[in-house]
């Protein structure tokens, strides 16, 4: 007589359900959602609905840095949706796979989201990626051990503009300079000069192009980001 512990059946069903036992444990925590790899599924790009609200704006430079980075390191982030298919993070990716020929990306549910949450969401996953900043001594040394081994520095977002660490410019120097805005009326526009590194300048370009095309008052937001810094 074959019993189930020759078979093997038992204890593959055994195998089975502490598989889904440990699912469960690693997904459910008392107070938030842990999304696990099982949780990622392919999308067709044309079941979803790009959010017609998202105020982030993804230039034309950016989205061709995503182009290479996908080719380079392949579909690493998949783009966030609710249950109807709506995008909530991964506009750029979409736009790039887009570029690739892609009709498909990995995408992951959010089922949990209330509408505010959504909302809000769209705008914390950009902001809150922004929070951060380089050590740029411990970011000197990888790139200078990437350097060595060969690889192409291009693709790690920057494009051609990768940091050279060069010593800050003295920009107490332009305050020897004579303001020729001071004769202007009060009721006309003024410029002011602001300095960019090398590889922030042709981004802050098209950033602020678009802007403008937008009727965005440059002046006053540049004014409120920097007071939220202090």
């Amino acid at each position: 007589m074959v019993t189930a512990k020759t078979s093997g059946i038992l204890p593959a069903q055994k195998r089975a359900r502490l598989r889904a036992v440990t699912s469960r444990f690693m997904t459910q925590t008392p107070n938030y959602p842990v999304v696990a790899p099982e949780h990622i599924n392919q999308s067709r790009i044309i079941d979803l609905t790009l959010y017609k609200g998202n105020p982030r704006v993804h230039s034309e430079i950016q989205i061709e840095r995503l182009v290479n980075s996908l080719k380079e390191f392949g579909f690493t982030n998949p783009v966030l949706i609710d249950d109807t298919g709506n995008v909530i993070a991964g506009h750029g990716r979409i736009a790039a796979a887009k570029k690739l020929g892609l009709d498909e990306v990995p995408t992951i549910t959010l089922s949990h989201l209330s509408e505010d949450q959504r909302k809000a969401y769209i705008i914390a996953d950009n902001q809150l990626a922004l929070n951060s900043s380089w050590d740029d001594d411990l970011l000197k040394k990888e790139l200078e051990a990437l350097t060595e081994t060969g690889f192409d520095l291009s693709l790690l977002g920057w494009g051609d503009d990768v940091p050279t660490f060069a010593d800050e410019p003295d920009y107490g120097s332009l305050d020897d300079f004579e303001d020729p805005n001071d004769n202007l009326a009060n009721d006309v526009m003024k410029a002011i000069q602001i300095e960019f590194r090398p590889e922030d300048y042709e981004e802050a370009k098209e950033v602020v192009a678009e802007a403008r095309k937008k009727g965005v008052y440059v002046g006053q937001e540049l004014v409120n980001a920097l007071k939220a810094l202090s």
